[in-house]
């Protein structure tokens, strides 16, 4: 049974990464789910207060290191808001349209349509613009995988 919890716990923390690359997947969830499952399994005891306030900190940090990550971005690179509103819906989107590369694609696309045909932006512009929500994307994922790795880290010192 012991097995079992294990393989639970780290298949959850898994899908969390995989959530990283594939937006739909609510990877901040999948840890904590992971971290609930290790409380369920075991105990609940080696999990302080302490721990799950500075996971809930990493939690909120998490969604502000997407939002301002893809924000900041944008607008390095001289994007207006209907860049960013085509650059967030393009990554909704685009993993679906275009399997594995619709990931980066879609808010490159999402950010350059937006630029030009909602903001009337010249076509340089709109590409800037696609560009900036690109770099915005792969900044977030970096900053999130090292974000829950702490939390990983955190959890296994939590539990030794």
């Amino acid at each position: 049974m012991e097995f079992l919890a294990w393989l639970l716990i780290i298949a959850c923390f898994i899908i969390a990464f995989i959530g990283l690359i594939y937006p739909i997947i609510p990877s901040v969830l999948f840890l904590l789910l992971g971290f609930i499952l290790y409380g369920l399994f075991f105990s609940f005891t080696e999990l302080s207060l302490g721990f799950w306030l500075i996971e809930i900190l990493f939690v909120i940090l998490l969604f502000l290191a997407d939002t301002i990550a893809n924000l900041i971005s944008v607008k390095k690179f001289g994007g207006t808001k209907a860049g960013l509103w085509g650059s967030t819906i393009g990554l909704l989107i685009g993993p679906f349209v275009i399997p594995f590369l619709g990931i980066l694609i879609g808010p490159f696309l999402g950010a350059v349509i937006g630029e030009f045909i909602v903001a009337r932006s010249n076509i340089y512009q709109a590409f800037r613009a696609g560009i900036g929500s690109l770099v915005g994307f792969l900044t977030s994922v970096a900053t999130k995988c090292v974000l829950q790795l702490v939390m990983i880290v955190i959890f296994i010192v939590a539990i030794v």
